[in-house]
């Protein structure tokens, strides 16, 4: 009997995060949630049989100890996830240094601690790294500057990482979603205007739901895709790449 796939999601809460967790349940994984309030989470109507961790996800030991305890518990692990994430919509002269420092930390600095925890926890044994980018990163946006040099760093991150543990058979790639329709963005994708000018925005004609990100995430860590590494899937509509032409 195939044993059973073991997955640390860290931001479990978060839309793409949830709906990833939903899916790794269905498909039968063992499925750890570091989040920083793990009661919450453990509240949430798909948590049966997940495992729930309170920890910082900007604290290296922190993620390092969610980690290593899934690892214990599991006897190893396959992959990890970084879904933890924030969106800093100010023209620089507007951003406070508190905004840039909670910018960096939230999605950068997360991000280097699920990789260092990852890496050491599949250096023989090899798995999955997933990050979580923007198109922000890839296409120069408007009022974007704090966020977009975060998540800029997050895939310089996954690709120098993907070139130094490749011969350790750890896969590091990066998801970076357009808009997408979570808690997280609730302001923007709601209303009247503003949604109608974000969904303008992607060639595509709409804006992203958690289950668009989420299906490219899981791809990534499927064993069946194991010569992929080092790759930055836009999930986004098009966003970074093409231009929209008018609808009819």
């Amino acid at each position: 009997m195939e044993k059973k796939r073991t997955y640390v999601v860290l931001g479990g809460s978060g839309g793409i995060g949830s709906e990833l967790c939903r899916r790794l349940l269905a498909n039968g994984a063992n499925v750890v949630i570091g989040a920083r309030d793990a009661e919450t989470v453990k509240s949430q109507e798909w948590f049966s049989g997940a495992h729930a961790f309170a920890l910082d996800a900007t604290d290296l030991r922190s993620v390092e100890a969610c980690v290593r305890d899934a690892a214990g518990k599991f006897g190893g692990i396959d992959g990890v996830v970084n879904c933890v994430g924030s969106m800093t919509l100010k023209p620089t002269h507007l951003t406070t240094e508190k905004d840039w420092t909670e910018t960096i930390n939230v999605n950068l600095t997360s991000a280097f601690a699920a990789l260092k925890a990852g890496v050491q926890a599949m250096m023989k044994t090899g798995g999955s790294i997933v990050l979580i980018s923007s198109a922000a990163a890839r296409i120069g946006l408007a009022n974007h500057e704090a966020i977009a040099a975060a998540k800029a760093g997050v895939i310089g991150l996954a690709l120098s990482a993907a070139a130094s543990y490749a011969a350790r058979g750890i896969r590091v790639n990066c998801v970076a979603p357009g808009l997408v329709r979570t808690p997280l963005t609730e302001r923007i994708t709601t209303g009247e205007k503003s949604p109608q000018a974000s969904r303008s925005m992607h060639p595509l004609g709409r804006i992203g739901e958690p289950g668009d990100g989420a299906s490219a995430i899981e791809w990534l860590l499927d064993p069946a895709n194991s010569w992929v590494t080092g790759q930055v899937i836009g999930v986004d509509g098009g966003l970074a790449t093409l231009r929209a032409s008018a609808r009819s």
